[in-house]
Protein backbone atom coordinates (compact mmCIF):
# COMPACT_ATOMS: atom_id res chain seq x y z
CA UNK A 1 0.00 0.00 0.00
CA UNK A 2 1.25 3.22 -1.04
CA UNK A 3 2.22 5.65 1.82
CA UNK A 4 1.61 9.48 0.74
CA UNK A 5 2.27 12.36 2.81
CA UNK A 6 -0.17 15.56 3.08
CA UNK A 7 2.22 18.66 4.04
CA UNK A 8 -0.22 21.35 5.58
CA UNK A 9 1.02 24.37 4.46
CA UNK A 10 -1.97 26.55 4.13
CA UNK A 11 -1.74 28.90 7.00
CA UNK A 12 -0.45 32.51 7.26
CA UNK A 13 1.80 32.06 10.85
CA UNK A 14 0.64 34.86 11.70
CA UNK A 15 1.68 34.36 15.30
CA UNK A 16 5.19 33.83 13.83
CA UNK A 17 5.33 37.69 12.71
CA UNK A 18 8.20 38.39 10.05
CA UNK A 19 5.75 39.70 7.48
CA UNK A 20 5.37 36.58 5.73
CA UNK A 21 3.79 33.28 6.06
CA UNK A 22 5.76 30.86 8.40
CA UNK A 23 6.36 28.55 5.91
CA UNK A 24 8.76 30.72 3.85
CA UNK A 25 10.82 31.75 6.56
CA UNK A 26 14.87 30.94 6.45
CA UNK A 27 15.61 28.79 9.11
CA UNK A 28 19.63 29.00 10.03
CA UNK A 29 20.97 26.79 7.44
CA UNK A 30 19.18 28.99 4.51
CA UNK A 31 16.33 26.81 4.09
CA UNK A 32 12.85 27.66 4.33
CA UNK A 33 10.97 25.83 6.80
CA UNK A 34 8.67 24.82 3.33
CA UNK A 35 11.89 23.87 1.74
CA UNK A 36 13.05 21.90 5.06
CA UNK A 37 10.16 20.06 5.37
CA UNK A 38 9.29 18.70 2.37
CA UNK A 39 12.57 17.63 1.55
CA UNK A 40 12.79 15.11 4.74
CA UNK A 41 9.38 12.95 3.67
CA UNK A 42 11.15 13.39 -0.10
CA UNK A 43 14.18 12.00 0.83
CA UNK A 44 12.70 9.17 3.39
CA UNK A 45 12.28 5.73 0.79
CA UNK A 46 8.93 4.53 2.23
CA UNK A 47 7.57 7.55 1.39
CA UNK A 48 6.05 6.95 -2.06
CA UNK A 49 4.61 10.63 -3.13
CA UNK A 50 3.82 14.07 -1.73
CA UNK A 51 0.72 16.26 -1.60
CA UNK A 52 1.06 20.16 -0.24
CA UNK A 53 -1.67 21.98 1.10
CA UNK A 54 -1.20 25.79 0.26
CA UNK A 55 -3.40 28.77 -0.05
CA UNK A 56 -3.77 29.74 -3.51
CA UNK A 57 -1.85 33.04 -3.21
CA UNK A 58 1.00 31.20 -2.18
CA UNK A 59 0.79 28.00 -4.77
CA UNK A 60 3.25 29.32 -7.55
CA UNK A 61 5.75 30.21 -4.62
CA UNK A 62 5.93 27.18 -3.17
CA UNK A 63 5.71 24.97 -6.48
CA UNK A 64 8.73 27.41 -7.65
CA UNK A 65 10.88 26.13 -4.74
CA UNK A 66 9.81 22.38 -5.48
CA UNK A 67 10.73 22.84 -9.01
CA UNK A 68 14.31 24.35 -7.97
CA UNK A 69 15.10 21.63 -5.27
CA UNK A 70 14.05 18.70 -8.58
CA UNK A 71 11.53 17.24 -6.34
CA UNK A 72 9.97 14.14 -7.86
CA UNK A 73 7.48 12.97 -5.16
CA UNK A 74 5.68 16.15 -4.68
CA UNK A 75 2.35 14.76 -7.56
CA UNK A 76 -0.33 17.16 -5.66
CA UNK A 77 -1.24 20.49 -4.81
CA UNK A 78 -4.01 20.99 -2.80
CA UNK A 79 -5.95 24.39 -2.20
CA UNK A 80 -5.96 24.64 1.86
CA UNK A 81 -9.08 25.69 3.72
CA UNK A 82 -9.78 28.41 6.26
CA UNK A 83 -9.27 26.11 9.24
CA UNK A 84 -7.06 23.07 9.72
CA UNK A 85 -9.25 20.25 9.36
CA UNK A 86 -11.06 21.73 6.33
CA UNK A 87 -7.00 21.81 5.29
CA UNK A 88 -7.04 18.20 5.93
CA UNK A 89 -10.49 17.55 4.19
CA UNK A 90 -9.55 18.86 0.73
CA UNK A 91 -6.70 16.53 0.36
CA UNK A 92 -8.27 13.54 1.61
CA UNK A 93 -11.42 13.95 -0.63
CA UNK A 94 -8.81 14.95 -3.86
CA UNK A 95 -6.55 11.64 -2.98
CA UNK A 96 -9.66 9.74 -2.68
CA UNK A 97 -10.73 10.37 -6.43
CA UNK A 98 -7.10 10.13 -7.64
CA UNK A 99 -6.94 6.19 -6.07
CA UNK A 100 -10.12 5.91 -7.65
CA UNK A 101 -8.83 7.06 -10.92
CA UNK A 102 -5.79 4.98 -10.97
CA UNK A 103 -7.66 1.82 -9.93
CA UNK A 104 -6.46 1.51 -6.45
CA UNK A 105 -8.63 0.60 -3.43
CA UNK A 106 -6.78 2.77 -0.75
CA UNK A 107 -3.70 3.87 0.36
CA UNK A 108 -1.81 5.39 4.24
CA UNK A 109 -1.46 8.91 4.37
CA UNK A 110 0.69 10.46 7.04
CA UNK A 111 -0.61 13.87 7.73
CA UNK A 112 2.46 16.28 8.91
CA UNK A 113 2.38 19.98 10.03
CA UNK A 114 5.11 22.04 7.36
CA UNK A 115 5.69 23.97 10.83
CA UNK A 116 7.34 20.92 12.14
CA UNK A 117 10.36 21.21 9.73
CA UNK A 118 12.47 19.46 11.92
CA UNK A 119 10.85 15.77 11.82
CA UNK A 120 13.50 13.14 11.13
CA UNK A 121 14.20 10.27 8.93
CA UNK A 122 13.74 7.60 11.54
CA UNK A 123 10.37 8.85 13.09
CA UNK A 124 9.07 9.47 9.03
CA UNK A 125 9.90 5.71 9.00
CA UNK A 126 8.90 4.30 12.22
CA UNK A 127 5.12 5.90 11.53
CA UNK A 128 5.31 4.02 8.20
CA UNK A 129 6.27 1.19 9.76
CA UNK A 130 3.40 1.28 12.55
CA UNK A 131 0.84 1.42 9.76
CA UNK A 132 1.86 -1.78 8.66
CA UNK A 133 0.16 -3.46 11.65
CA UNK A 134 -2.72 -0.44 12.63
CA UNK A 135 -4.53 1.47 10.25
CA UNK A 136 -4.76 4.95 12.81
CA UNK A 137 -0.99 6.32 14.64
CA UNK A 138 -0.46 9.22 15.96
CA UNK A 139 2.92 10.71 17.03
CA UNK A 140 3.48 12.04 20.85
CA UNK A 141 5.39 12.13 23.85
CA UNK A 142 5.21 11.72 27.65
CA UNK A 143 3.66 14.58 29.41
CA UNK A 144 6.60 16.09 31.64
CA UNK A 145 4.61 19.04 33.44
CA UNK A 146 1.49 18.63 35.75
CA UNK A 147 -1.57 19.45 33.98
CA UNK A 148 -4.67 21.22 34.93
CA UNK A 149 -7.98 20.98 33.57
CA UNK A 150 -9.72 23.89 34.80
CA UNK A 151 -13.01 25.47 35.25
CA UNK A 152 -13.93 29.69 34.84
CA UNK A 153 -16.67 31.14 37.10
CA UNK A 154 -16.80 34.51 38.35
CA UNK A 155 -13.37 34.70 40.77
CA UNK A 156 -11.12 33.01 37.90
CA UNK A 157 -9.91 30.08 37.05
CA UNK A 158 -9.96 27.12 39.50
CA UNK A 159 -8.41 23.85 39.23
CA UNK A 160 -11.41 21.14 38.64
CA UNK A 161 -8.57 17.88 38.57
CA UNK A 162 -5.36 17.04 37.90
CA UNK A 163 -5.24 14.26 35.58
CA UNK A 164 -2.15 11.36 36.47
CA UNK A 165 1.03 12.33 33.70
CA UNK A 166 1.65 8.59 33.47
CA UNK A 167 -2.18 8.66 30.93
CA UNK A 168 -0.66 12.07 29.07
CA UNK A 169 1.30 12.52 25.64
CA UNK A 170 1.70 15.29 23.65
CA UNK A 171 0.21 15.28 20.17
CA UNK A 172 3.35 15.94 17.71
CA UNK A 173 2.58 15.42 13.82
CA UNK A 174 2.40 13.25 11.07
CA UNK A 175 -0.91 11.71 12.34
CA UNK A 176 -1.41 8.63 10.16
CA UNK A 177 -4.39 6.50 8.89
CA UNK A 178 -6.05 4.56 5.89
CA UNK A 179 -7.33 7.31 3.57
CA UNK A 180 -10.51 6.13 3.95
CA UNK A 181 -10.36 6.01 7.63
CA UNK A 182 -9.74 9.76 8.05
CA UNK A 183 -11.86 10.51 4.57
CA UNK A 184 -14.74 9.60 6.73
CA UNK A 185 -13.72 10.61 9.76
CA UNK A 186 -12.98 14.72 8.29
CA UNK A 187 -17.05 14.39 6.49
CA UNK A 188 -18.32 13.53 9.72
CA UNK A 189 -16.85 16.27 11.56
CA UNK A 190 -17.71 18.90 8.98
CA UNK A 191 -20.92 17.42 9.57
CA UNK A 192 -20.86 18.34 13.48
CA UNK A 193 -19.26 21.78 13.51
CA UNK A 194 -20.86 22.41 16.69
CA UNK A 195 -17.95 20.00 18.22
CA UNK A 196 -14.73 21.19 16.72
CA UNK A 197 -11.51 19.60 16.02
CA UNK A 198 -8.14 20.75 16.83
CA UNK A 199 -6.19 17.77 14.53
CA UNK A 200 -6.77 15.12 12.29
CA UNK A 201 -6.52 12.21 15.02
CA UNK A 202 -9.38 14.15 16.73
CA UNK A 203 -11.52 13.35 14.13
CA UNK A 204 -10.82 9.72 13.60
CA UNK A 205 -11.02 9.25 17.51
CA UNK A 206 -14.75 9.78 17.10
CA UNK A 207 -15.24 6.91 15.04
CA UNK A 208 -16.99 3.56 16.44
CA UNK A 209 -14.54 1.01 17.08
CA UNK A 210 -11.52 2.87 15.72
CA UNK A 211 -7.99 2.71 17.76
CA UNK A 212 -5.02 4.80 17.53
CA UNK A 213 -1.96 3.97 19.04
CA UNK A 214 0.97 5.99 19.67
CA UNK A 215 4.34 6.02 18.42
CA UNK A 216 6.96 8.10 20.42
CA UNK A 217 7.97 11.52 19.27
CA UNK A 218 10.89 13.16 19.33
CA UNK A 219 11.95 16.71 21.28
CA UNK A 220 13.74 17.92 17.98
CA UNK A 221 9.81 17.06 16.04
CA UNK A 222 8.76 20.67 17.54
CA UNK A 223 6.28 23.24 16.09
CA UNK A 224 7.29 26.74 14.90
CA UNK A 225 4.47 28.76 16.49
CA UNK A 226 5.85 32.27 17.74
CA UNK A 227 8.90 34.30 16.11
CA UNK A 228 10.59 32.98 19.54
CA UNK A 229 10.52 29.92 18.26
CA UNK A 230 12.88 30.35 15.08
CA UNK A 231 15.29 31.31 17.79
CA UNK A 232 15.41 28.04 19.43
CA UNK A 233 18.68 25.95 18.49
CA UNK A 234 17.38 23.11 17.21
CA UNK A 235 18.42 19.62 19.38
Amino acid sequence: MRNIAVILAGGTGSRAGGGIPKQFRTLEDGRTVFQTCVAAFEANPHIDRIAVVMLAQYMQQAQDICRACGWRKVQYWIPGGSERWESSLNAARTLSEAMQAQGEDDCNVLIHDCARPFISQDLISRVCTALLAHPAVSVALPVTDTIYTVQTDALGERITSIPPRATLRAAQTPQAFRLSLVCKALKQAQQAANQPITDDAGAVFRLPDVHIYIVDGEPANRKLTFSEDFNRPNK
